[in-house]
């Protein structure tokens, strides 16, 4: 495992919800900035929902990170809503 990829879980192995929030940020700032196509923000938004509805209904997942990650899927839901106005 690379030395970022360590850098980036926790001791638990699982990324804190700030690695998923700086995802949701730059998405929303490139599209903003027009320096990435819509569609392509779409489906990365799509699919960082995917991940973080799975972690967030993992029964094993402790609650201390459940909330962090329940807030950035909000965050992410929220954009996704957003880039479903732009055609």
């Amino acid at each position: 495992m690379s030395k970022e990829i360590k850098e980036a879980l926790g001791p638990d192995g699982l990324p804190s919800h700030d690695y998923f929030l700086d995802a949701v940020n730059h998405i929303d700032e490139a599209v903003e900035n027009n320096t990435i196509a819509v569609g392509a923000a779409k489906g990365i938004i799509f699919s960082l929902v995917e991940i973080l509805g799975a972690m967030v209904g993992d029964p094993d997942l402790p609650n201390h990170l459940k909330s962090g990650y329940m807030g950035v899927l909000d965050l992410a839901v929220e954009l996704e809503a957003k880039l479903a106005k732009h055609r």
